[in-house]
């Protein structure tokens, strides 16, 4: 693990011990005298735990004459002073002076030591000693971790368990307060795995049965944690460690994909399965919440194959089996996602969450769907190719998005059937339909507007429904016809059509012959086209070389012996 720079926080604390004999004399304005006095100036708000004979302790301190002369320091040797209390490892006074006091706390003592353990030379004997002290860490060989949850989320699906690998972020902090390292300050996650000896065993055990999200304080003594050689940087020996620690993401190697199922559907007539085509939205999120894409964000599905590596493996599964209309929760491990490197602003090892919304699917091979919902008793006469329909619709998206309706225009539709006026897939779903007769018709998009759809109005690759009411039918003419006799065909045809007898028929005397044929029922034209087009292009195809005018030897009838022949 690697940690930041740190700076020790200093309190004024100040423990003053004496070492006098004989009569009592003022120091700093104290009186003086044989026996252990202790005065507490200070105790921090929070003072979960007081030294105990028998703990270790951690302190700073500066030690000075009555004169105010310094004769030590921890400080100068920039370590703490580190000892057992209450094991004769230090003067009586002292031993006694640190029991129930906290970190951080500020206390006075006076003491009557023993001349034997100052007479160092640096010491002279029946001095009076003040002591100004830090005490920054306690611990006994008998603790163990202790953990404060100070957050858990309401719903806890799964706890963090050996062998798990895990995202969170922390604070390491010291007994004292002194921040040593911090996540937060990297602005990344510490990522790793947990039980199997990658962490210190204080983290180990700390980390065990937490949830995503939950916030704890895991407090760790030094022999679970770095020890008597600390890590040779920024943790010294023999420290206690304070991990503040919220748990942004939680997974096992061993981990598939899981699904919830949030809504789905009364009607699923069909599941998504592999090959199909879907369009979907979803707001994609890591385990903590945290938002890192959504379609709805660009108003716009998202568009794929499924089961044929066109997103990662998870959605791939994930995607299967699921009805239009549905709404689920995917659940992806980073194995079956992004991976240790990430993507974009995915990070590495990141648990992904897909909450997505089937809007429609389909399969390249799909046909069209027809449902009749309501024909008449009479329904003998069925549209066909070349037929003239004219009809109502309603056109929508499979989520019920409405597209297009003829009923709100108040006017209907009018198409000649196979020429090419409609889409495929509608052109296919108006076959063989009856006047009068409700239908519904989904139309996959290769059938419909394709991966382009049209822009503003039918998103690409979309698969749209059509509610149709089919309110009148024209029969068409055969196919290749434009123009039909109804009746026997005049032996006199050009000179009937050449009311001037010149010998020459004009288009002008063309189109009125022709028109007046089909007034009288002689002839037709070929409904829901343009007459005077259809017209226009019967006189060229017999003004052969296209000098405006028709001869007799240019005239000829299309099959002399046919019934119903075209000009």
């Amino acid at each position: 693990m690697a940690f930041g720079a740190r700076g020790w926080r200093r309190r004024s604390l100040l423990l003053l011990l004496l070492w006098v004999t004989g009569q009592a004399a003022p120091v700093l304005g104290l009186a003086v005298s044989s026996e252990l006095q202790i005065q507490r100036s200070f105790v921090p708000d929070e003072c979960p735990r007081t030294v105990r004979s028998g703990d270790f302790v951690r302190y700073h301190y500066v030690g000075t004459f009555l004169d105010g002369q310094k004769f030590d320091s921890s400080y100068d040797r920039d370590s703490t002073f580190n000892v057992f209390v209450g094991k004769g490892q230090l003067i009586a006074g002292m031993d006694q002076a640190l029991v129930g006091m906290c970190v951080n706390e500020e206390a006075f003592c006076d003491d009557p030591a023993k001349p034997c353990l100052w007479n160092t030379g640096v010491i002279p004997p029946n001095s009076v000693l003040h002591f100004d002290v830090l005490l920054v860490d306690i611990w006994n060989s008998e603790d163990q971790v202790q953990i404060q949850t100070y957050f858990k989320p309401p719903s806890c699906p799964r706890t963090i368990q050996v062998s798990d690998f895990v995202r969170y972020h922390y604070n390491g902090t010291f007994l004292d307060g002194t921040l040593f390292d911090s996540s937060h300050n990297r602005m990344k996650t510490y990522d790793t795995y947990v039980g199997i000896g990658w962490l210190i065993p204080g983290m180990d055990k700390g980390l065990l049965g937490m949830c995503v999200g939950e916030k704890r304080v895991i407090t760790i003594p030094p022999f679970l944690a770095y020890g008597e050689e600390g890590d040779g940087k920024d943790i010294p020996g023999q420290a206690s460690l304070v991990f503040d620690v919220a748990l942004l993401d939680l997974h096992n190697p061993k981990d598939t994909i899981s699904i919830e199922n949030k809504v789905i559907p009364e009607n699923c007539e069909r599941r998504s399965q592999s090959g199909d085509f879907l369009r979907y939205h979803y707001n994609g999120t890591l385990l903590d919440g945290t938002l890192f894409d959504s379609s709805y964000s660009r108003n716009h599905t998202f568009d794929t194959y499924i089961g044929q590596g066109y997103v990662i493996p998870g959605m791939d599964e994930g995607l299967l089996g699921v009805c239009i209309g549905e709404r689920r929760r995917i659940v992806v491990p980073p194995h079956l996602g992004y991976g240790e490197e990430g993507r974009g602003s995915i990070p590495g090892s990141a648990v992904l969450v897909f909450d997505i919304h089937v809007i429609d699917f389909h399969n390249p091979s799909d046909s069209i769907s027809i449902t009749s919902h309501y024909k008449p008793p009479d329904c003998s006469v069925l549209s066909k190719k070349g037929d003239y329909l004219k009809y109502h619709y309603n056109a929508s998206l499979l989520d019920g998005t409405l597209l297009d309706s003829t009923w709100n225009l108040g006017k209907t539709y009018n198409i000649v059937l196979g020429s090419g006026q409609v889409v495929l897939g509608m052109d296919m779903g108006l076959r063989e339909m009856c006047v009068g007769e409700k239908r519904t018709v989904i139309i996959p998009p290769h059938l419909g507007y394709g991966e382009a759809g049209v822009d503003g109005e039918v998103p690409g690759s979309a698969v749209l429904a059509f509610d149709i009411e089919l309110l009148e039918l024209v029969p068409g003419l055969p196919e290749g016809y434009m123009f039909v006799w109804n009746g026997e065909v005049s032996p006199n045809l050009f000179e009937e059509i050449d009311t001037n007898g010149d010998g020459e028929v004009l288009l002008e005397e063309f189109s009125e012959y022709i028109h007046a044929q089909v007034a009288t029922g002689k002839g037709k034209l070929a409904p829901g086209f343009n007459a005077e087009m259809i017209v226009k292009n019967m006189f060229t195809n017999q003004d052969r070389n296209g000098d405006g005018k028709v001869t007799a030897e240019e005239f000829k009838l299309k099959d002399q012996e046919a019934k119903h022949d075209e000009l």
